[in-house]
């Protein structure tokens, strides 16, 4: 594709682009070879040959023999224009366009890198894939933010009163309870795939779609190994990214979040480096508090906050974003929630008067809550007693099947949740996280 065209009175220039790299091949060519439909924004197919380039900025450059434009593009009516920087809030009105835009080029080749860099860490250390179901009948957080699954032809349905499933169905808002299952027989399994949670906000750090990073850990007694976990994937996928894609992140933070600072979670021993200007740390030197010491710094803010801080209430994302202020705007684990402010699940720490449960949030600058994670209660007595106190979170039958976990070679286990998008949304900058997803919502109807 063809994103400059320059005619000079003795020689043709192109910058053409196949979506490979944020850098463009410069085709030089006989001004003979330009024509009417050779414009901004057209496909075209090059035959010439590659020579080393006498410019700085290009190794090389293609001395074009033949120009086939192989589909024209109409500058005129076409949204996005040679050599104009256009603001995300421009493109997102082009769903179907805005891939085509260098910021969103590059977003989607760093989703890729990212994506693979994911896989890989688990697979090198043992984790065993699994594809989770996306109908499912449970309500895995239990906060009832659940899309219900039904058949289009609503009126017949009704009329038989009958279901597809015979019992509710609805999209999965995590993998976790099915994680759980694989992990009472491979120790190590992660997932990774669509969620949805249907959260009724338009906010620019909420999805109705995304997708989650899950794990599970068999054999674990420690919270501590759940967040090194955490920890470790944050460093190695972030490394990766910078080392492979190095243009693409430098042009969203020179552009995009020229103010931001990018925590890359490596060693602390390393030394900074730069890449093209912009400096990457390499440590973490993450804070470690719990909920109630939280709570306690929440009270003593100057700040005044819109959610007053209160011990058992959630933390809201002011409370979490001041938390990380406070803490040096380093990532921040906040570990032992309240025991009724967390799901069933969650491991009981069996501590008073403040009873609280073995649960963990990583929470980021700009972002706020990235990970989430917990120890799971294998304890059948202990999960029994909890599960009496709400309305069967899982149906009847997922809680005699979810029990049937602790009756039969039950282990201390663990596991956590994380965000691609949050996660993407923080290494790049980006304040709306609506510009790190492919399509925005709804964005594939106007291709129906």
């Amino acid at each position: 594709w063809v994103r400059s065209v320059r005619a000079q009175k003795e020689v043709l220039f192109l910058h053409i682009n196949d979506g490979s790299s944020l850098e463009h091949l410069q085709v030089v060519a006989d001004p003979s070879l330009e024509n009417r439909d050779l414009t901004f924004g057209s496909a075209v197919e090059v035959r010439g040959k590659l020579v080393k380039s006498p410019h700085r900025r290009q190794n090389m450059e293609l001395q074009a023999e033949t120009i086939r434009v192989v589909g024209p593009c109409d500058i005129w009516t076409f949204p996005l224009k040679m050599k104009e920087r256009h603001p995300l809030e421009y493109v997102r009105q082009f769903p179907h366009l805005r891939c085509r835009s260098n910021t969103l080029a590059s977003l989607l080749r760093i989703r890729s890198e990212a994506t693979a860099a994911i896989h890989s860490f688990f697979q090198d250390n043992g984790y065993v894939h699994i594809h989770t179901p996306i109908i499912t009948s449970n309500d895995c957080e239990g906060a009832g933010e659940l899309f219900q699954i039904e058949t289009s032809n609503k009126a017949r349905e009704s009329a038989e009163k009958t279901q597809f499933f015979n019992v509710p169905a609805f999209l999965t808002v995590s993998g976790q309870l099915h994680l759980e299952v694989m992990a009472g027989a491979f120790t190590h399994v992660f997932t990774f795939g669509p969620t949805f949670r249907a959260e009724n906000s338009q906010s620019r750090r909420h999805l109705a779609e995304f997708y989650m990073v899950e794990a599970e850990l068999s054999f674990t007694e420690s919270l501590q190994d759940i967040m090194q976990v955490m920890e470790d994937l944050f460093k190695t996928v972030t490394s990766t990214v910078l080392s492979k894609c190095p243009r693409d992140v430098e042009l969203f933070h020179k552009y995009i979040a020229p103010a931001q600072k990018v925590i890359n979670v490596i060693e602390k021993t390393c030394s900074p480096v730069t890449h093209f200007g912009v400096w990457f740390f390499f440590f973490f030197p993450s804070c470690r508090i719990s909920y109630s010491e939280a709570v306690e710094i929440l009270k003593q803010a100057s700040q005044t906050f819109t959610f007053k801080p209160e011990w058992g209430r959630d933390l809201q994302t002011e409370h979490e974003k001041y938390l990380v202020k406070h803490c040096g705007e380093v990532p921040v684990f906040v570990i032992d929630y309240p025991y009724d402010l967390k799901p069933f699940y969650m491991r009981d720490n069996e501590d008073g008067p403040q009873h609280t449960v073995a649960a963990v949030d990583l929470l980021v600058p700009g972002v706020g809550e990235l990970c989430g994670g917990s120890l799971r209660e294998e304890r059948l007595p202990f999960l029994e007693s909890r599960l009496q106190r709400y309305a069967k979170p899982t149906g009847t039958r997922g809680v005699f099947q979810y029990l049937d976990l602790r009756k039969y070679g039950s282990v201390p286990h663990g596991g956590f949740g994380m965000g691609f998008e949050r996660y993407l949304q923080y290494i790049l900058g980006v304040d709306n996280i609506k510009d790190v997803i492919p399509f925005p919502r709804f964005s594939h109807s106007c291709l129906l």
